[in-house]
């Protein structure tokens, strides 16, 4: 079986673009298209599915991704035994537009020499993802396990950084001209993040948060993507969500989007790292140096429960 073909099945299932695969891969999207046709023909079953959006999984490639995540890193290990350190750094984010992409970019814009490679496990229970380090499928993974007993003895879990929430609403919404709100003034307005995930750790996040502040918090209907939300934020007087302070999100100046931030308390998404206990690569050092490098938020500061991160927290959240 061509490795080739089946690590740029996996880049593209991940990624779910042909086009954001044969980028990473450094080949032409056309080159990626052939190797998946080649890989679909050898096994007699289709893998994708086209969409507007990009390919999605058919239920064969579903089954076979799993295993195609390990011939690619069996193939990987094989490489570096023989050639120790060549494999570049991997880790995995939420998202290429997620807080914990912008600040491992800036991480590599202090230091281009690194040789680092950003990836997206398209899994939502965190204990997939600490699965996938404890494989050596990726060297860490900025995702948090609620429950730690669920990590296991080859995986640890350190505080990576905290996201402050901002809220984003249209123009047309009652909270729109406000410069910062309270977690009390969001109380009684509809906060819409469709798509919340059972056994994710932003599903008990936002559990947390509704109970401690007596938020409404709506996650009905499929999740189309930050696209359709941006579009139906700029439309509505009622409908607002919530977002990390350093996740990008891009809309037509037309859309007239507000983000808004949230103080007196302050709510932080707790992000975390997941790394091996032994033989960490070795260019983990100087990411966790940089990460502890980070300014912690000023003021008080409400976190869930699970959160690692030292600092003020609120016992009763105080609104």
């Amino acid at each position: 079986m061509d490795t080739e073909a089946v690590r740029s099945f996996v880049r593209a299932a991940e990624l779910g673009q042909l086009r954001h695969a044969a980028d990473e891969l450094g080949v032409t999207q056309q080159a990626v298209s052939k190797r998946i046709a080649a890989l679909e023909r050898e096994l007699d079953a289709r893998l994708f599915t086209r969409t507007p959006r990009g390919v999605e999984l058919t239920l064969d490639g579903q089954a076979f991704l799993p295993h195609a995540r390990s011939i690619v890193t069996g193939a990987d290990r094989a490489v570096t035994a023989i050639r120790p350190g060549s494999r570049a750094l991997r880790i995995d984010v939420l998202g290429l537009r997620s807080a914990q992409a912008v600040v491992l970019h800036a991480y590599w814009r202090s230091r281009p020499e690194t040789d680092l490679d950003v990836v997206t496990l398209r899994v939502e229970d965190p204990r997939a993802a600490a699965s996938a380090v404890r494989a050596g499928e990726v060297d860490a993974s900025f995702r948090s396990v609620t429950d730690p007993a669920a990590l296991g003895q080859d995986v640890r879990m350190i505080h990576a950084f905290d996201s402050p929430l901002e809220l984003l609403v249209g123009p047309k919404h009652p909270l729109a001209s406000a410069r910062r709100l309270t977690p009390a003034r969001l109380r009684g307005h509809r906060i819409w993040v469709p798509g919340i995930a059972p056994l994710s750790e932003w599903a008990d996040f936002y559990d947390q948060l509704v109970t401690a502040f007596g938020l409404r918090v709506d996650a009905a209907g499929p999740n189309f993507g930050n696209e359709v939300l941006l579009d139906i934020l700029a439309d509505s007087a009622d409908v607002a969500t919530l977002v990390g302070s350093r996740d990008r999100y891009l809309w037509p100046a037309g859309h007239d989007l507000r983000r808004i931030p949230i103080v007196n308390p302050t709510l932080a998404y707790p992000l975390s790292l997941l790394l091996p206990r032994a033989d960490p690569h070795p260019g983990l050092r100087a990411v966790v140096e940089h990460l502890a490098s980070l300014a912690p938020l000023p003021g008080t500061v409400w976190r869930p429960s699970w959160a690692m991160s030292p600092g003020p927290l609120l016992a009763a959240p105080t609104v």
